[in-house]
């Protein structure tokens, strides 16, 4: 129960709801526990009104009998209508409630979600991200709503019932609660290893999840080596593993119930025989039989329910226990100084990184400024840690050893949303959004945010300027509804080079102040490559826009004012082409070598 008192803040948000829904239950019970008295009351003066009037007078009996029971028997129905009045404005509030929460939840794991950095996705699976946002949340659900609603009637059934029984007949009472204690016992057996189950359970469909996730993403790699079947294989094997672990918990599920219905069978029979030996000695009457009857039938299902609250209860822990481990995650600062615009440099001190699956440094001391309204280039050959370097600029991991500071003032210690908002990023594996050429780009824009219009270009300069430097204008008239065709997911129906023009696009939308490219020119052709890199210079120098470009060839960054060579995640060297080419070993051989294979 110690992971679920996390909710305890949504329970204090709509304490009112819950306030009142608990209100209707105390009532809907006070209107139950009325009916058996009606019923009691009928029968005993049923039975006292056909003992006093002679056997002859049958019609005067049956005109007092007709009488009695109409009256009680309206005196039974209003209270049943009251009772299933206040029972649905319980469902009304308590259930509604547990909409509203599970409504939250989820929004505050997804914002979670949107602000984890790189190295926590690089840890978990989409699919156990899935399975928490929904199955567990639904878990919690069931918990806060139905669990909650009938662990609440639980209580207050059994105080009104049984003070009631107790009072009409405290011996009786005593041997129908007998079989308590042994239902209690297996009520706790049962649960500890619900508990256990349904984590187990929980595990294995995250899972499933996963693998299911994994092969509708890659369908098209699994088709084009014919693995389907191979896949279906092991899609199969984690299923019956699912199929068994449920079905082991259902087991234990289905001894239990029959169980308390074998406990509430033995009360009912001592009702019957310990009533009637009451009856015989004058201290009990037909009536308190029948009501003791009601009584424990009134009982059944909250004694039955209890089974099942727990089995709630324990699942939600468990779920509760799964989405608290990404709730309490934390990896940057959200909150810390506003950076509304930096003036001098960026300066990188002693720089390293290493990520925690790899033996080796990503990056290891690297020192660099980089001066307002620069060009960087960042060249090395593949896994030299050049996209390591970009990341962590755009803290998109966090940063191990060394310091960055701008102008002076340890990047930390700004707020990641301020210190983003100055950042314009695209990476190395583009991703596109199954939406328009148009909403795709607009994605970057921080005041057009996710804008339909209809306007025609001419009327956001923005827009046009974005599409003429990433050189994606003049393939628009390729497309059916030109900005308004739908791409398909992840761009599917783009070539490589569209998707990184079209990423360079959405980039340029932004009001940025830094503009990192991380090798985003490599599926271009050569002469739409250059045209890019000269539109590109162009905008830096009317714009005092800071560019940071990784690239693993020479060509794009050759213009660059400060070129840093990488190699196995250490600096080779800094300066311009001119200077490196000729005093620089390893650039002078990656020239070299490009330079033959073009």
């Amino acid at each position: 129960m110690g992971s679920l008192s996390a909710l305890n803040k949504y329970f204090k948000r709509y304490y009112l709801w819950f306030v009142g829904g608990i209100l209707c239950v105390i009532l809907s019970n006070v209107f139950a526990i009325y009916v058996p008295v009606f019923v009691r009351m009928g029968i005993d003066d049923a039975v006292i009104l056909s003992e006093s009037v002679p056997i002859l007078n049958s019609n005067l009996l049956f005109k007092w009998v007709s009488r009695n029971a109409i009256g009680f028997g309206l005196a039974i129905v209003i209270a049943a209508i009251l009772k299933g009045l206040f029972l649905f404005l319980m469902r009304q509030l308590l259930i509604v409630t547990s909409r509203k929460i599970e409504y939250d939840q989820k929004n505050e794991l997804f914002k979670k979600y949107l602000n984890l950095g790189e190295s926590f996705y690089r840890k978990n699976y989409t699919g156990d991200l899935m399975s928490r946002i929904t199955e567990d949340v639904s878990n919690v659900r069931m918990y806060i709503g139905p669990s909650i609603m009938y662990f609440t009637n639980i209580i207050f059934s059994f105080l009104l019932i049984l003070s009631q029984m107790f009072m009409i007949n405290s011996r009786l009472t005593f041997w129908v609660m007998l079989p308590l204690p042994l239902l209690s016992y297996s009520i706790y057996q049962v649960s500890r290893k619900i508990n256990l189950g349904n984590k187990k359970i929980q595990e294995q469909l995250s899972l499933l999840t996963t693998k299911a996730q994994e092969t509708f993403a890659g369908i098209r790699v699994i088709k084009s080596f014919g693995a389907e079947q191979s896949f279906s294989d092991d899609f199969q094997k984690a299923g019956i593993e699912y199929q068994t672990r449920t079905l082991s918990l259902a087991r234990i599920n289905a001894l239990f119930f029959p169980l308390m219905a074998l406990l509430m069978g033995l009360s009912t029979i001592i009702i019957l025989y310990v009533g009637g030996k009451e009856v015989e000695a004058n201290r009990f009457t037909a009536g308190n039989v029948a009501e003791f009857i009601i009584y424990l039938n009134m009982l059944i299902w909250p004694v039955a329910s209890l089974g099942w609250t727990t089995a709630l209860v324990q699942k939600a822990a468990a779920s509760q226990t799964r989405i608290n481990e990404f709730l309490n995650h934390s990896e940057v600062n959200e909150s810390g100084m506003n950076l509304q615009t930096w003036n001098s440099e960026i300066r990188l001190k002693n720089v390293s990184h290493r990520f925690h699956e790899k033996p080796f440094n990503s990056l290891s001391n690297i020192n660099l400024s980089i001066k307002k309204g620069q060009f960087i280039g960042v060249v090395g050959k593949t896994g030299s840690g050049k996209s390591t370097l970009l990341q962590l600029l755009s803290r998109q991991i966090e940063l191990q050893d060394g310091s960055i500071a701008i102008d002076g003032v340890d990047y930390k210690d700004f707020s990641i949303a301020s210190f983003r908002d100055q950042l314009a990023y695209v990476p190395q594996d583009v991703f596109l959004f199954s939406d328009t050429i148009k909403q795709n780009i607009l994605l970057g824009a921080q005041d057009i945010h996710r804008v339909d219009t209809k306007e025609d270009l001419s009327h956001n300069s923005k827009l046009s300027h974005a599409l003429r430097i990433s050189c994606l204008e003049k393939d628009l008239h390729n497309f059916p509804l030109g900005l308004e065709t739908v791409i398909g997911e992840r761009g599917v129906s783009l070539s490589g080079g569209q998707k990184q023009r079209l990423a360079i696009a959405r980039a340029l939308m932004r009001d940025a102040s830094i503009l990192l490219l991380d090798d985003c020119l490599s599926a271009v052709d050569a002469d739409t490559e250059a045209e890019i890199i000269a539109n590109l210079h162009s905008a830096f120098q009317d714009q005092n826009l800071t560019v940071i470009m990784s690239s693993h060839r020479l060509a794009p960054i050759m213009k660059a004012d400060q070129i840093l060579v990488l190699n196995q995640g250490e600096i080779e060297g800094i300066g311009k082409h001119n200077l490196l080419i000729t005093e620089n070993e390893f650039y002078n051989w990656l020239y070299c070598n490009q330079t033959v294979e073009n």
